[in-house]
């Protein structure tokens, strides 16, 4: 029996509060490995029962990852050396770079923020609530502003394992890398702060999905599953996610600013797969390999389904439509849908690259249609033009 007819005739206020506890549920049910169960739920407690992302200012995570302090400064890692090199001769100043003197007006149809088609007419006309032409563009408002909050929040996690990485990964040429890092992400929070601020006026509190994902990583003592989490999965994501608002924007100065954050973003990448290549292959055991391969499927089909703007919902359609009846809607947007393949067509790669695709793992990510991006080119191979080649 479908959930929406167990709950018919339920008061509103029982009725959603039992389906976000059920949709949040599945969230920790989907994940079919035990081992990957047991490592998260932790991390799911607090974001999805105890809300501790939403429940004040700031929520502290303790995390006990060695420091590794490096007496040798032996550089033997030359391509990595380069990488560091670009990205020191790509670095980029936020108040000079960026014409922050734009007027963005957030809610003109005829410059948005967020493509007007971002869920299609279509679909808003299936809702039982009718929406006018000026309140699909304040949701179109709403939607963009969301989205640019959980960037704002992921680069704030970025900024704390990159620091952390820094100090615990072994090479020196990786702790040089890992600077320029940090700092890149204290200029992507800055930005993403300021332009949410000064421009559209609204903050968002963070995805429950991200603070789980984010608070696992934080709190991990293991610097390669940071690693491997923030530089493959969470960059993976939010390049995903950046190609597909950069392409679907108008306005010019979040274009401009999002062309500078792919480009940062695609050197962390490309030093992640160096850096998880090498240790994957030459100081992992096979069990140890394999508790990794099993950690990122689970991660990256989390993040495949489960960020679905609940935060959208609660504000424009608590009470009136289903949770079920969104999650279809914004699932099934053009946007989404072209979100999940910018993501999975540089995700895949990467972890084929790393030694994450092995024959036992694959025919998981084949029910999910993820193979069909195995083909492509991972990070170490795409040149910088690649990467920017498709953004118009």
């Amino acid at each position: 029996m479908k959930l929406d007819s167990m709950l018919s005739g339920m008061p509103v206020k029982a009725r959603v509060k039992v389906e976000a506890a059920v949709d949040n549920l599945s969230v920790v049910l989907q994940m079919r490995n035990p081992r990957v169960l047991t490592s998260m739920a932790p991390s799911a407690m607090r974001g999805l029962v105890l809300k501790q992302g939403k429940n004040g200012s700031s929520v502290q995570m303790k995390s006990d990852h060695p420091v590794q302090f490096d007496f040798d400064y032996k550089m033997d890692f030359p391509e990595m050396r380069r990488l560091y090199q670009r990205a020191v001769e790509n670095q980029w100043n936020a108040d000079k770079d960026l014409p922050w003197e734009t007027d963005v007006d957030p809610v003109n149809p005829e410059v948005p923020i967020i493509s007007n088609d971002f869920m299609t007419p279509e679909a808003l006309r299936s809702l039982p609530v009718k929406l006018t032409e000026q309140q699909r563009y304040d949701l179109n408002y709403h939607i963009a502003c969301w989205m640019l909050s959980q960037f704002m929040h992921g680069e704030q996690g970025a900024l704390y394992a990159s620091a952390q990485v820094t100090e615990s990964v072994g090479w020196m040429e990786g702790k040089l890398f890992g600077g320029s890092q940090v700092m890149d992400e204290a200029r992507h929070l800055e930005v993403f702060c300021r332009y949410l601020t000064d421009k559209l006026g609204k903050r968002y509190e963070i995805n429950d999905n991200l603070f789980v994902i984010l608070d696992d990583l934080l709190t991990d003592a293991r610097w390669d599953f940071k690693f491997l989490g923030m530089q493959i999965m969470v960059e993976g994501l939010a390049l995903g996610a950046f190609r597909t608002i950069h392409n679907m924007s108008e306005e010019p100065l979040l274009k401009q600013m999002l062309k500078y954050v792919i480009r940062d973003e695609a050197r962390h990448v490309h030093y992640g797969v160096l850096a998880l290549k090498k240790h994957f292959t030459d100081s992992l055991s096979e069990v140890e390999r394999r508790e990794r391969e099993d950690w990122a499927f689970e991660v990256a089909v989390l993040m495949r389904n489960r960020f679905m703007a609940h935060e959208i919902f609660e504000e424009w359609f608590e009470g009136t439509i289903s949770r079920q009846a969104w999650n279809q809607l914004i699932s099934t947007s053009p946007a989404m849908l072209q979100f999940r393949r910018n993501m999975f067509c540089r995700l895949i790669p990467n972890l084929d690259f790393i030694g994450l695709m092995s024959d036992r793992i694959r025919p998981h990510y084949a029910r999910f249609g993820m193979l069909d991006y195995l083909q492509g080119k991972n990070a170490s191979q795409l040149t910088e033009g690649e990467m920017m080649a498709d953004l118009h």
